[in-house]
Parts: C-alpha cells; structure tokens; sequence
C-alpha cells in the first residue's frame, strides 16, 4: 500500500515562475507588486541558478538570492526555491567532464544546454550534495520560502543515459539484483546470438549496434536502473532539505517523464507532486491539428490523470500561459483568447490545487526566447494579465474546494514494466498506444470521467474497490502477485476487462511457454489460439456484438472457449478466424472478466462500458457536446461540474438538475449557453 499523501494546499491558488537572474534589479519590486495585483501570490525561482550561489568551485556567495529574498519578504510573496542541479555551471563540466551523459556512441553532450549531466557520477553526485546543502542550509529558514523543488523535470530532454558512470552503476545494480553472471546470462536470455557474459566488465549499458537492437530484456532492466538512478539522485537531495526545512513547508519536483517511477519517487522523496502543463504543444507547426480537433489539447487532461495517480492532489508548477517554441523547435501559435483560463481550469478540474504560469514574462535572450510568458518582451499590460487577474476572481469562488476528489466512472491499470516493456518492444508499443489513445477519447466524448491506476507487486485491493471497472489494455508482462490481485478485484464484485496479448511475458520480458492470457487464464476460463496483427490487406475486422459490428482494432487475438463457464459475447465477422470467438464474459465470485482479444476502439469501450452499466454516469444530470469535457469534483458531500469547451465556438449544454453558477451564485437549471474556450463551474 502507497503512503499518504503528505502536504496540500488548503485552498486553491495561483503563482509563476519567476527568474530575477535574467532581468535588472530595477524590475523586481515592480514585477511582484504586478504579480499580486493579478492574484499571483507564490513563486518559483532559482533552479537555474547555481552560479548565483557558487561561481567558482568552492567559492560561495549569498547576496544575490539575499537581496531577491529581502523584496519578496516585504512584499509578502511566497517562494518555491528549487535546486539548480538540472544546469551545471561551466567550471563543473569543463574540470569533470566525467560529470556529463553521452549518446549511445558514447559522445558527450557537451555544456551549452540543460540536464547534460548523468545521475551516477560520482563526483556530480558530491557537488549536487554539496550545493544543495548551501542552498538549503541558508534559505530555508527564511519566511518567505514555503517549498523546495528538487532539480527541474527529472529526465527530461532524456531519458536514457550512457556515460562510464552509468555503466559502472549498471554493472554495481545488476550485481546487487542477480549476484551471478550465471543467473542473469539464464534470466535475461543471453543465450540468445551468443550473448552470454563471462565476466562483469563485459557488461555495459546499451550500446550503438546494428539497428540499435540491443537484448530487449537487458534493456527493460536497463529502464529500471534509470528509474532508480533517477529516484536516488531525487532522495539524495531530498534528504539534505529535510535537514533544514521548516515545518509546513514542502518538497517537490516538477514534470512527469519516462524511464521512471514517478510514484515510488513521490512515496521515498516528495511530499506533494507537480506536472508542468503545456497543452499548446497539440498545436505545434509539426503537429497536424485539422484533423482531431475535439481531442487535441484535451490530451492533457489524459496527462492530468496519470499526474492524479501518482499524486491525487496534485500542482501545476507551469501551466501555460503564452506560445512556447525554442529558437530551435516547437514552434507554435500563441493561445487564442480564452484558452489560457480554459487550460488552467482544465488542471484544477483534474485535481490541481495550485497553478503556476510559465512564466511572469517572455525572456529576452537564450533557447526560450519564444517560449513566451504572461508579459511579452514589452513589458506592457496585456490580455493575458487581464486573463489571470479574471481567473483569480473565478478562483476566489471556488478556492475552498481545495483537497476535493476526482470521482471516476472507471479505471485503466498502467504498471511500469509493460510501459517499459512498450519502449524495448515495438509490437508491444503498437498496441500500447492505439488501445490508451482510444480509451481516452471513449472517455471523453461519452462524458465518463476515468482514473489511471498503479498495478504493482505493492498494490492492493483497497487500490482498486472503488472502481466497478477496470481496463488492463494489454498487460504483457504479469506476475503472480499482479494476477492474484485481479483476481480478488473480480471475485469481490468488480469488472475487469483485458485485451490482447495479456501475459505473453513474464518479468523480464521472456515469454511464458503457456497460453495467453497466462496467470489469468484461471480466472478468464479462455486460450488464445492464435493470433495476427490486422494488415492493410484485411481491411477492417469487426465482432459482432449485441447487433453492432464493432472494430476490433489493429491485432486479433483468437479465443478459444476452454470452458463451459466462459460465455462468447462475440464472434469475429471477418478475416480468416470469422465466427471465431473475440470477446468473452467469464464469472467470478461476485463480479466477472471480460477478456477481448482486439485492440480498443472507442466504439467497443463505449460498448463494454455500457455492458458493465458505466457509461455516462451524470447524462441524468447534465447533457454535454462531444466538443466539452466534463470533470467532476467532490468535497464534503458538494459536487463541482467543471464544463470545458474546447471549441472556439458557442455551445449548449443542457442541466436536468438544478445547479449553483459557482461565478455568480445563481441557481441555473435547462439551456445554458457557453462560449468558445469558456468554462462554467456548478456547484450541485
């Protein structure tokens, strides 16, 4: 069982990030007196920053932050420091180079941009202990500075990494993990191509190769290292602020990446979670918008809830607030009127109790010359502060449903091996993707709120009970612990609901000598007798299923009914498995499985969801176009309807119950009418 979360905000409220290296003294008075009377009350600084504190190696100097600190404490503005270990200064890298990550080739990426240093040095490690505990040591006492954020969006810009450092750890962690070459040759499938190892410094990281196919179960435990390398680094620095943070204050980081075990992270270091929001990356130049209009920037609501899983009551360290683009990539238009609030309340309706824009204004030198802030380069007024000082009003209203719950219809179950599994296996990531993309837009266009949820060996029922049911897309990779907890899940009344390929795999990546779907073939009462990706030459293959022929996807895993006890639902209509079976119903103590051997269509997740009598679970309350999104909110026996259009045009939604307009405290009830990019938030 996970920890409890260990801080939250008491009520909602707004921030930035805000960096007085880049501007002149001059401003900084100013800029905070602007910010508080736009509602900003809280700020991040600093994790740029380490040359303010130490110049040189070993030389230490306090009176930049000092003085920074010193007008903050007058003007009562609240500080978020972060550590600045993601951009070591230029003295560090050039005397330790050792201190830097490398391609896969083994070149170094050299000083110039950010997070290029890898987590195992051992002498990065000392440095980054060391200026942390001088940051530490001196500002944390201070009254203005109320959290720490550790580093900036661990593993960021990359993910993997190849120095000697991290070949050293790697060959250190495998040691600790399999104590034999014999054993891990047997584990990990050396055996195949001649792989085999005889002596530990045979071991590397993944290296370039033909293809850059390396052996895919070395490098799935190649991910894991990263994930603990990566929570070691984040502990490390962790335990240090500890030593000097006052109480009440926090610790965080911000983001949330791949290769790493966001909620191990969470639970081992941080007190409070938060993401850096930015769904205007849907509308980058080499993104093709036209074509999906209705889901592109509610992609991040799809985000936000991987954030709740980690973190139920989470932050926003940056949530956007203008075009984001470097001088190198991701060029994008800037944020039409209107979306700016509508993506901020699509973070609060998720679950965000605090929003920090990105950033208090646009800088003028650098890679993020155009990833553009609140103010632009002009310094002026602009709509964009008229649109966080509105936002602030609409916050006031609202700002005592702080700590209130996401409530969810149904779940996805995500576990970090079959996501790492997804990235060393390409028919794995194939199905990975298609099956989430299409839950998600299942969930959002039918208006039925969803969670993620962890599946690990450490999760346990009471993780899972209040969710009548649970989608396990294409659960590869399953252990025993994992399978006897959906089975007790079932058994106890809920609905579970598996796709193709369930447990082809067993923990490292090998796969099992049994038929699919594995450890749960007991519970399904099923076999997978064949199976094939869906060519283009096949067209599209459908099941027949309660008189609709429903896609089934882009692979197709044949059923084989092994028991009576197990009922074919439906049958494939097409291809040459037609009229064999593709979904089947199976009992379980006082609940059941559902086992479909396709890949998720929208559609048949609409389909199933209404079998399993979840679909829609507020249409008797309120009625919503396909263009809005509906979050709901609870606290203390009050529901908050947060009505998102992300349509730049009017739409009608339709309340059956009569309801509290929170802005205005009128009691609403039929038509109501909402314009483009707008937000309504009722109160029932």
């Amino acid at each position: 069982m996970r920890k409890p979360q260990s801080f939250q905000w008491d009520s909602i409220s707004l921030g930035t990030c805000y960096y007085p290296e880049h501007w002149d003294r001059s401003l900084w008075e100013e800029d905070l007196e602007r910010m508080k009377a736009a509602g900003i009350k809280t700020i991040r600084i600093g994790e740029f920053a380490w040359s303010k504190v130490e110049p040189r190696e070993g030389e230490f100097t306090y009176e930049f932050f000092d003085s920074f600190l010193e007008i903050a404490c007058k003007a009562g503005m609240k500080v978020i420091f972060g550590t600045p270990t993601a951009t070591p200064p230029a003295w560090l890298t050039e005397k330790y180079p050792e201190v830097l990550n490398c391609r896969m080739d083994g070149v170094k990426f050299r000083h110039g941009m950010r997070r290029h240093y890898n987590y195992n040095s051992p002498v990065y490690q000392k440095l980054c202990a060391r200026i942390v505990e001088k940051f530490a040591g001196h500002y944390a006492s201070h009254p203005s500075v109320v959290g720490w954020q550790i580093d900036n969006e661990m593993n960021c810009e990359v993910d993997v990494f190849y120095s000697e450092s991290d070949t050293a750890a790697f060959r250190e962690y495998l040691k600790n993990k399999y104590n034999t070459l014999e054993k891990l040759n047997r584990e990990l499938g050396m055996i195949f191509w001649n792989q085999e190892y005889t002596d530990w410094d045979q071991v590397y990281v993944p290296r370039t190769t033909i293809h850059d196919s390396s052996n895919p179960h070395l490098t799935l435990e190649y991910y894991r290292f990263v994930s603990e390398s990566a929570i070691a680094f984040c502990r490390m620095q962790s335990d240090i602020i500890r030593k000097y943070m006052k109480q009440g204050d926090f610790i965080t980081t911000n983001g949330m990446f791949n290769h790493l075990d966001n909620h191990r992270m969470m639970d081992e270091a941080l007190d409070v979670y938060t993401y850096d929001s930015y769904p205007n990356f849907a509308y980058c130049l080499e993104e093709d918008p036209v074509h999906n209009t209705s889901l592109n920037d509610r992609k991040w609501s799809n985000h936000l809830s991987r954030v709740r899983s980690v973190c139920p009551h989470f932050g926003i360290m940056e949530q956007q607030s203008g075009a984001n683009g470097w001088n190198t990539r991701m060029e994008a238009p800037a944020p039409k009127p209107g979306q700016m609030t509508l993506w901020a309340m699509q973070s609060i309706g998720h679950g965000a109790d605090y929003v920090s824009f990105f950033r208090w204004r646009t800088c003028t030198v650098g890679t993020e010359i155009y990833w553009h802030g609140i103010l632009d380069y002009d310094n002026r007024d602009n709509r964009k502060l008229r649109e966080v000082a509105e936002l602030y009003k609409r916050v006031q209203s609202i700002k005592e449903m702080a700590g209130a719950e996401y409530e969810a219809s149904f779940a996805v179950l995500e576990d970090y091996d079959n996501l790492w599994d997804a990235d060393v296996d390409v028919w794995h990531s194939r199905l990975e993707k298609a099956s989430k993309k299409e839950i998600f837009a299942a969930s959002q266009l039918s208006h039925t709120p969803m969670d993620y949820v962890l599946l690990s060996d450490y999760t346990e029922y009471e993780d899972l009970k209040k969710y009548p049911v649970l989608f396990y897309p294409h659960g590869l990779l399953l252990t025993k612990p994992r399978a006897e907890l959906l089975k007790i899940y079932v058994e106890k009344g809920g609905c579970l609901i598996i796709g193709a390929r369930t447990g082809q795999k067993e923990a490292h990546g090998r796969c099992v000598m049994e038929p699919m779907p594995g450890l749960l073939s007991e519970l399904t009462k099923t076999a997978v007798e064949e199976f094939t990706f869906v060519g283009a030459v096949d067209g599209k293959v459908c099941m027949d299923w309660q008189g609709e022929q429903l896609d089934t996807g882009i692979f197709n895993d044949v059923l084989e009914n092994v028991s009576k006890d197990a009922k074919v639902l439906a049958r494939y209509s097409s291809n040459y498995y037609a009229g064999k079976p593709a979904l089947t119903e199976t009992a379980a103590g006082e609940g059941k499985v559902l086992h479909f051997g396709g890949t998720f269509t929208r559609e048949s997740v609409k389909a199933m969801l209404r079998y399993a009598g979840a679909l829609s679970p507020y249409e008797s309350r309120i009625i919503l176009p396909k263009e809005c999104e509906l979050c709901v909110r609870k606290k203390e026996g009050v529901h908050y309807f947060f009505v998102l259009n992300y349509s730049d045009k009017e739409q009608e939604i339709v309340l059956k119950t009569e309801m509290t307009e929170v802005d205005s405290g009128e009691k609403v009830r039929g038509n109501i009418r909402l314009a483009g990019y707008g937000v309504a938030v009722l109160r029932l």
